[in-house]
């Protein structure tokens, strides 16, 4: 079985194109799972994409990600999720699992809802503003920078 990158996507990504180009852009969900499988293959890596409007999806994906051996990290745009859910933050610390959040966008510089993140805490690299190429950087990152899992969260009170 390979190493393999898992790429997640949140809401509304899968609208890539043409939802707000003018913020996120004309490239696709498929161009950014190209560019992906792309870097990631240049490493002799998988990549394992999905993409949900579901938050329990993506928490199931993370903790099937952190559960994997052969995963080395994943790369998340959780959409409006990175600014509410403390579920997808905490899938992130119990697994330990390597994670890089990715906004196409720079949520700093747009509504003050957006200014504060849930995953940044347990993430190991943040890429934003960078269009699509924020996809690519985060997966060299993981393909290129040895690291352990993170800590998992020895707090048995969750």
């Amino acid at each position: 079985m390979a190493r393999r990158i898992v790429v997640l996507n949140g809401p509304n990504l899968n609208l890539l194109g043409t939802r707000e180009p003018h913020i996120y852009g004309t490239a696709t969900l498929a161009d950014v799972e190209e560019l992906c499988a792309g870097r990631a293959a240049a490493h002799g890596l998988e990549v394992s994409c999905r993409q949900s409007n579901h938050e329990g999806e993506l928490v199931d994906a993370l903790q099937e990600a952190g559960a994997d051996p052969e995963c080395v990290g994943a790369v998340l745009n959780a959409g409006a999720y990175t600014h509410t859910s403390i579920a997808l933050h905490d899938a992130v610390k119990a697994t330990g699992l390597r994670l890089v959040e990715v906004h196409l966008s720079n949520p700093h510089a747009r509504e003050p809802f957006r200014h504060t993140s849930f995953l940044s805490p347990v993430a190991e690299m943040v890429v934003a503003g960078a269009g699509i190429d924020g996809y690519g950087y985060a997966v060299e990152h993981l393909a290129t920078t040895p690291g352990p899992r993170a800590e998992s969260s020895a707090d048995p009170r969750g």
